[in-house]
């Protein structure tokens, strides 16, 4: 689906919180929240529970406006939420939070030439590093007996060891010559060209000796950057051997192809990588051991080159060598998983009706239940007090909360930004149903404007999602938040078009070489909705935005509907059949247009935007990053010539340091001023703010 080093002041306090319902999570009256407010809010991520379960490591990410960068530091706190403290200060990133015991924690930190991994008590004293190594470290990992350190590593695959990498890196330093010659795909990825270098799997002793490549013993080289995350790697209880998940060496046909499989290596490095799922030709990824170490379960897709095909749950024996998928009943696509601490079941989360809800799910039967619903939910984890986890909504950044690992008895352990949003008004949000295309129920949600008045009539922010495999739910996002035009004033209304997930793969793959049909349908169904619904919505003052398939979907609008005020398209195609060419990973478009453009010309050409340029006659703002190598800049550029040329009023926001997202702070507030100043221009002329 459509993925430091510096000085920074201290951040407030986070607070220890016991209340069920915390101010923060409702809608409510105050100073409108905006794009300010957004950008400097803490965020919590990465948390690790203690092998007692007793404690929570986690990270703290802060932002310095004055750097323009974000840093980060590591917190504790009991597995109750009581004694929150800072863990780390350092003008450096300290990251990847892993307990080597319970009273010691290794991380990844830059506070040295390079990212090494470091280490520190909990229970007082300074950092310490541990590695010493040459080359930049990555998705640390400890095993369970906490003997090996587990990492990845850039590497040239023909090097014998870090320190050759190393070398190879300073001399090409000294080159005068910038050419760089490609004999295969990829060239580039995301945004990032490619340097020659594979992503390899390293295990380091903690008790000291030279790092082991797990990987150096393929048959030939492993897939180029980036490998993939700390969620594809697991040890085995015991540390003897690691299961991963990586693309078979295929040369350029990594470029089209999803076939990700899972692999077990011993830690010693004597044997290579065997593959125990080579026989499904699709995505096999996040394989994660039993507590006794007999069973791997892993995450498996069963179509060929689709990335949205629905995950199914597989439990691989480990005596046996079976494979045995266990959820083929269930219509929801886990998107992680992990074992309890007795091992009976497993955590898992997953899209579902608009949330992202965590599940229990039996182990052998397969068997879902429910247990938290509400919310964008992650990282369960199996704590001594219950199940803790992090929890975000569209009115709350993300917090730790507590539950019964059975369901119920919620308890919110933190409010990490309560003094920054101290007086600070969100937009209510519900959600809502209509009928869609094919007859089909669409689910929907609005935001209204902060401090309410049922009395007035407000302009309207339609947000359409990216993806477009994708969802835009209960969540608390940091570059399209409904909260942040719901306090300038707009009502926000969102739709899950056919495509979307969380509501049956029938429903996500009706997409499907349709992207113009269904969706759209969706989507002006949708609006009629809400203004049937919210009479208080002025729909003579609309602006429709949206980004990546949602700015496909807005060029598609501008030629078929003038039934908006304005628009917004953000890295988004104008031609489907050229972007074909200038993308990066080409099982995407292959799929969802049913083959390549020569071999399918029609599946590009039926519902391609630019076929109705002719028709354009909307004001647009155009947003694009330079650095986006899956939309890329000729894209939006294009977009803009011809609004130009047709005498259209439009502007053009162009950001060269920026990839498909825009995420450095004075860029996100740039991105939401000039947003907001083209709502304004077009949906309230002349109205004094």
């Amino acid at each position: 689906m459509r993925l430091y080093h510096l000085a920074l002041t201290l951040p407030l306090l986070p607070i220890f919180c016991s209340t069920t319902e915390p101010s923060i999570t409702q809608a409510s009256e105050g100073r409108p929240f905006n794009v300010h407010d957004l950008v400097s809010l803490d965020r919590a991520s990465q948390p690790a529970l203690s092998p007692d379960g007793s404690h929570i490591a986690f990270v703290l990410r802060t932002t310095d406006l004055e750097a323009n960068q974000g840093r980060t530091d590591l917190w504790l706190m009991r597995s109750d939420g009581t004694d929150l403290r800072r863990l780390t200060t350092n003008p450096a990133s300290d990251t990847g939070p892993q307990w080597i015991d319970n009273r010691t924690v290794a991380f990844l930190s830059t506070r040295s030439d390079s990212q090494q991994i470091w280490a520190i008590d909990i229970d007082g004293g300074e950092a310490r590093p541990v590695s010493h190594l040459p080359v930049d470290l990555d998705n640390l990992r400890v095993s369970p007996d906490g003997r090996l350190l587990g990492f990845s590593a850039q590497v040239y695959p023909d090097c014998d060891d870090l320190a050759c990498t190393a070398k190879r890196d300073e001399e090409k330093k000294k080159v005068k010559a910038t050419g760089e010659l490609y004999d295969s795909l990829f060239v580039r990825h995301w945004d990032t060209w490619s340097d020659g270098k594979r992503n390899h799997l390293f295990v380091l002793p903690l008790a000291g000796g030279d790092p082991v490549d797990l990987m150096k013993k393929l048959d030939a080289d492993c897939p180029t950057k980036p490998w993939g995350g700390i969620e594809d790697y697991d040890f085995s209880p015991d540390g003897s051997r690691v299961a991963f998940s990586m693309k078979k060496p295929m040369g350029s046909a990594e470029a089209w192809s999803t076939n990700e499989d899972i692999w077990l290596v011993p830690t010693d490095g004597s044997a290579a990588p065997q593959d125990i799922t080579e026989k499904n030709e699709a995505r096999d990824s996040q394989p994660v051991f039993s507590p006794d170490g007999k069973t791997i379960a892993y995450l498996a897709m069963q179509q060929p080159g689709y990335e949205s095909d629905r995950y199914r749950i597989v439990l691989h024996d480990m005596a046996s060598g079976e494979n045995k998928i266990i959820t083929e009943a269930w219509d929801r696509s886990p998107s992680s998983l992990s074992f309890s601490r007795r091992g009976d079941t497993l955590w898992v989360t997953a899209d579902n009706f608009g949330q992202v809800s965590i599940f229990n799910v039996d182990l052998p039967s397969g068997k879902p239940k429910l247990v938290i619903k509400q919310g964008t939910n992650e990282s369960p984890m199996d704590a001594d007090r219950g199940l803790v986890f992090l929890r975000d909504s569209f009115t709350s950044p993300a917090d730790f909360w507590l539950a019964s690992t059975t369901g119920g008895n919620e308890k919110r352990l933190t409010e990490l930004n309560r003094d920054r949003l101290k007086g600070v008004g969100f937009g209510g949000a519900e959600q809502f149903t209509f009928t869609g295309a094919k007859g089909d129920t669409v689910y929907a949600y609005l935001v209204k404007p902060v401090n309410f008045d049922p009395s007035k009539r407000y302009p309207l922010a339609f947000l359409i999602h990216g993806g477009p495999e994708g969802s835009f739910g209960n969540h608390f996002h940091y570059r399209w938040n409904p909260e942040t035009y719901a306090g300038a004033g707009y009502a926000a209304v969102m739709v899950d078009f056919h495509g979307s997930t969380g509501y049956g793969q029938a429903f996500t793959e009706a997409i499907r070489d349709d992207w113009g049909g269904a969706p759209y349908e969706d989507l002006m169904k949708g609006l009629d909705a809400a203004l049937k619904r919210y009479p208080w919505i002025d729909g003579d003052r609309a602006c429709a935005l949206g980004a990546s398939y949602g700015a496909y979907m807005i060029n598609w609008i501008a030629g078929n509907t003038d039934r908006f005020t304005c628009l917004v398209t953000h890295d988004g195609n104008l031609d489907e059949r050229m972007a074909y060419f200038d993308t990066e990973e080409l099982w995407f478009p292959e799929w969802e247009h049913r083959g390549t453009p020569w071999d399918n010309p029609d599946g590009y050409m039926k519902q391609n935007p630019i076929n109705l340029v002719k028709n354009w006659k909307t004001p647009m703002l155009v947003v694009h990053g330079g650095r986006d190598y899956r939309v890329v800049d000729t894209q939006g550029l294009s977009v803009f010539t011809a609004l130009q040329r047709k005498g259209i009023p439009s502007r053009l926001l162009y950001f060269p340091d920026e990839n498909h997202w825009v995420v450095k702070p004075a860029n996100s507030i740039l991105w939401h001023d000039t947003v907001n100043a083209w709502l304004d221009q077009w949906l309230r002329p002349g109205e004094k703010k």
